[in-house]
This record gives structure tokens, C-alpha cells and sequence, in this order.
């Protein structure tokens, strides 16, 4: 999977590494690739905090209440030309855990800080809670999401109620 990890990204996850901390591509652009699809998009989860995760990357930017900071991966407007749409800024986010969802669409309150277990955690469905480490090249699957890939299975992340409960949206990407 390095091999079909984009230069951009492998950037934004050997600057977190160099910087001492922790570089995971997941979610839906880990599962693409497994499938042998091309990603839409690129989404890194670290150990980093935003403010640490903007020190590091000075192309980068910060607005929203759910610590994804916004990698910009070039320098020109010229070099952003030559690249596609998915690979101009690469969405980094802290590892976290989430509150109750009273809207039944966004978490309440965000906490930073946790381990990627408790990251993948909260996610959706095992075939979206699968990490991979493009520097040492390690997939982290604590849920089985390769298997249920393999067999064709859509699984959540423990309790289903739970899942479903937290964001009434997962229902309609299950059937997606």
C-alpha cells in the first residue's frame, strides 16, 4: 500500500513521525485501496493536537470544533494546478474520542489525546476502522475490517444501536 500512498501524504505523515508523533492514513481511503479503488480523499489521524499539527505544517489551517486541521500540500499556486482536487489539502486529525450525540448527526464534545484503539473505536463500520502507518508500513486492523471486506460484510464498530444512534447518517452510508 505505500507504493499507491500519494507523495503528499506520505509528506504530511514523515513530517508528524519526524516530529515524534504518531501518523495513521484511515477511514474510507484505507479501505479504497485494500479494495484496489482509487481514494476520493486522504484523511490522517496522529497523536498530535491541532495546535501542534499547525506548528508543523505552516500551510495549514484550523475551523472547526472537531481538531481536523487542513493540510495544504503546496507551495504555488502552480504546483496546486498540476495536482488533483483530492490531494491539495489532506485532512489531519488528532486521535479523539467523542460525547453523546444529542443531534443525532454531531458529537456534543470532542476529547484529544487518546491512543488510535480509542479512535478507532468510535468510527462506523470495521471496514472504516482500519489504520494504516505508511512509513513502517503496518495495517493496524483491531476489528476485523480486512475479513469483513473480504467477505463482503458491513459490520459497526461495537453496538450497533450505538453506532447508529450517535449519527443517523451511518445508516445511509451502510447502504451506500
Amino acid at each position: 500500500m505505500k507504493n499507491q500512498t500519494p507523495k503528499e501524504v506520505l509528506n504530511v505523515c514523515e513530517m508528524l513521525s519526524n516530529a515524534g508523533f504518531e501518523a495513521y492514513i484511515v477511514g474510507g481511503s484505507v479501505r479504497d485501496l485494500l479494495l484496489g479503488l482509487e481514494p476520493k480523499d486522504w484523511d490522517v489521524t496522529t497523536n498530535a493536537t491541532p495546535d501542534q499539527i499547525l506548528a508543523l505544517f505552516p500551510r495549514a489551517f484550523y475551523e472547526n470544533d472537531y481538531g481536523t486541521v487542513g493540510v495544504v500540500t503546496h507551495e504555488t499556486d502552480e504546483e496546486l494546478d498540476k495536482v488533483s482536487e483530492s490531494l491539495r489539502i489532506v485532512e489531519v486529525t488528532p486521535y479523539r474520542t467523542e460525547s453523546e450525540y444529542t443531534d443525532g448527526r454531531r458529537p456534543d464534545k470532542v476529547r484529544f489525546g487518546v491512543s488510535l484503539e480509542e479512535d478507532l473505536k468510535r468510527r462506523d463500520f470495521t471496514i472504516n476502522a482500519i489504520a494504516y502507518d505508511p512509513i513502517n508500513d503496518i495495517l493496524k486492523d483491531m476489528f476485523d475490517g480486512v475479513k469483513d471486506l473480504k467477505d463482503k460484510v458491513i459490520k459497526t464498530v461495537g453496538n450497533a444501536d450505538d453506532r447508529f444512534g450517535e449519527d443517523s447518517l451511518r445508516l445511509l452510508r451502510a447502504v451506500r
